[in-house]
């Protein structure tokens, strides 16, 4: 998808916030992820172990609360990155004020280390331009995606410090597919928050193009067609070098709409106005009121792209970072927020 990924403007916000950073010393060894305040489960389903990390408030970590589970996006990163500063931010909301109400998950890339130090590197590249663990492109496809964290989920509504009723799961950009599918299993979660996703499928996303652009050749018109091509004629071809193998482009390539409009839970949909994929979140509330479907709650954010930006001088604004205002909005909506309190 033609968008900045979402770890790469968390690290933009870690510039905007360095005080809210946990602060540490980086050490010669690697540490544990509860050296940076996370429980680290690992669940076992059939051959794979899946590692997740849960973060509560400090000493409620057995308090039986409601439970939310950020679905991550479409890169092979680690959950905690840090430097000789601390951890980088995992979540994309200031967690303090959430963590009153709620005890927050993440799930880890299949074969991708939960911590990495990225003192003196650039993450925006590291991660990008390194070829992933066979392991990782055996599995990084949505349909696997979908049964592991279901799985996961029905293994965390047994916990005792788990409400078993409140199970809330929220995801942005190719996290959304992730939240689509799971808010259509009946009975599995009681909200959705669909963030920046392609309800008709990310392939007609990465064909959109801009009718007013005169800088549009006619490789460009071209590009995202025989992409998803190639994906056609290998949609189990998992090998790749680079970017989005053949599989994982069949598999988010296609609609979402009847998993979004077959869900019978309330769902929280945001996105904004200059997102590519803008018109397929238009047609979905369209098809909603078409359908009287009452449990959909849409945000639009005029003038925001992909990860929720504004423009300046036609550019995109990275100083106008809005995410703690999307938070607020989805978080407060979920019922995680007072009227006053910030994430």
């Amino acid at each position: 998808m033609s968008c900045w990924p979402l770890f790469q403007f968390l690290l933009l916000w870690l510039a905007l916030c360095l005080p809210a950073r946990t602060s540490a010393q980086a050490p010669a060894r690697l540490p544990t992820p509860e050296e940076f305040g996370y429980r680290h489960l690992v669940v076992r389903i059939k051959a794979d172990s899946v590692h997740l990390l849960i973060l509560s408030a400090p000493g409620e970590a057995q308090v039986r609360k409601p439970l939310l589970l950020w679905a991550q996006g479409s890169l092979p990163v680690p959950l905690v990155l840090y430097d000789h500063r601390g951890a980088y931010p995992v979540f994309p909301f200031h967690p303090k004020e959430v963590l009153k109400n709620c005890h927050l998950a993440i799930i880890s890339k299949p074969g991708i280390p939960l911590v990495a130090n990225v003192e003196g590197q650039d993450p925006n590249q590291l991660f990008r331009t390194a070829t992933p663990p066979a392991y990782y492109r055996a599995r990084n496809y949505l349909d696997y995606y979908v049964r592991r964290d279901e799985a996961v989920l029905r293994y965390l509504k047994r916990q005792p410090w788990v409400r078993a009723d409140q199970i809330l799961v929220a995801g942005h950009s190719e996290g959304s597919s992730i939240v689509a599918q799971l808010v259509a299993v009946p009975g599995l979660v009681s909200r959705g928050i669909y963030l920046s996703g392609s309800p008709l499928g990310r392939a007609l996303t990465e064909v959109a193009r801009n009718p007013f652009n005169p800088d549009t050749t006619a490789a460009d018109v071209e590009q995202g067609f025989a992409k998803w091509q190639r994906a056609v004629d290998n949609p189990t071809q998992n090998e790749v070098t680079q970017g989005d193998s053949p599989l994982n482009t069949y598999s988010h390539g296609q609609s979402q709409l009847p998993a979004l409009l077959g869900a019978r839970v309330p769902l929280f949909i945001g996105y904004g106005t200059r997102d590519d994929a803008v018109v397929a979140n238009d047609y979905l509330r369209i098809e909603a009121i078409r359908l009287h479907k009452t449990n959909l709650t849409f945000h639009a954010y005029v003038g925001r792209e992909h990860n929720f930006f504004g423009f300046k001088d036609g550019q995109v604004n990275f100083d106008d970072f809005y995410w703690d205002y999307v938070g607020q909005d989805f978080l407060r909506w979920a019922g995680l927020l007072s009227a006053t309190s910030t994430p």
